[in-house]
């Protein structure tokens, strides 16, 4: 990726990237410093109360928690000095290492020591959020919002600088317009991203996704649901079918007239006479014979 490409979010992103790519990935020597980092009592890192992500699965941080008694902290954390406590620092990015590694009782964690404000600190956050492949739609979706709302990036640079497709981020940013309770069954993993997508226009989203839910529909049946819901249904026809007697009295008219004529009945509350003229040269004949001269 290019320097201008890398540096289109501004300072966060490009931060992110740097420290992210990593080429050390050993597990650092019990006392050791690997280069570049710091090693910091686990009491003295604090989360990020910003942090975008919602829900940390709780069997994903224990099965993260064996691998890290195992092979140690192969990643560091990307942290910065607590703004009002000198001795505390505040996680950029690396909650789950640092949560998962409170539950395999690690007490000192790698990390790397950046000056970041509490704007940049939240837009990394939220990058490093979206890089995780366990990350809901939804919260992806709110993620990519927040970027371009309180950062003002647009779609096709987040699409540029994060590698994802613009269709991708904005068919995501469309769940966002999912009733409250339906983005939650999303968050939940009651409901997939497919499911999400297929009922963005649906008129009634919180009553399907109940009956995706009890029912344990597949996306496939879902779309199939909604295609059939969306269909247009045929146009009713604004009379019935002429009975003869009507059809016979429009065939003497016309005859008469030598003019096309259409009779349609409204029920009991009468109906109307259609006379279809050619010329003026009809119409005028029309006029006499309706007021008795022809």
């Amino acid at each position: 990726m290019s320097q201008n490409k890398r540096s289109s979010l501004g300072r966060g992103l490009s931060a992110l990237m740097a420290d992210l790519q990593t080429e050390d990935l050993s597990p650092p020597r019990e006392g050791a410093q690997r280069e570049g980092t710091l090693m910091i009592p686990t009491e003295q890192i604090a989360p990020n109360p910003d942090q975008p992500r919602r829900i940390f699965d709780q069997t994903a941080l224990s099965e993260l928690a064996d691998s890290i008694r195992t092979r140690g902290v192969i990643q560091p954390l990307i942290v910065r000095r607590h703004p009002q406590d000198a001795n505390i620092y505040q996680i950029v990015a690396g909650e789950r290492r640092w949560r998962a590694s409170q539950i395999a009782q690690v007490h000192e964690l790698p990390v790397i020591i950046r000056d970041f404000s509490d704007a940049e600190m939240l837009e990394v956050a939220i990058i490093e959020n979206i890089q995780r492949a366990d990350l809901n739609a939804i919260d992806e979706a709110a993620s990519y919002r927040q970027l371009m709302t309180r950062f003002g990036h647009t779609q096709e640079k987040l699409a540029e600088a994060l590698g994802k497709s613009r269709s991708h981020i904005a068919n995501l940013l469309r769940l966002l317009n999912l009733p409250d309770q339906v983005q939650e069954w999303v968050r939940e993993e009651k409901l997939s991203a497919g499911h999400a997508r297929a009922l963005v226009t649906a008129e009634n989203p919180t009553v399907i996704a109940r009956r995706i839910i009890d029912k344990d529909l597949s996306v496939r049946e879902v779309e199939s649901l909604m295609r059939e819901k969306s269909a247009k249904p045929a146009k009713p026809r604004s009379n019935t079918e002429k009975d003869a007697d009507t059809r016979a009295l429009e065939g003497d008219l016309s005859a008469t007239l030598k003019m096309r004529v259409q009779i349609k009945h409204a029920g009991t509350d009468g109906g109307q006479l259609v006379i279809t003229y050619k010329d003026l040269d009809q119409l005028d004949r029309l006029c006499q014979m309706l007021a008795g001269n022809a």
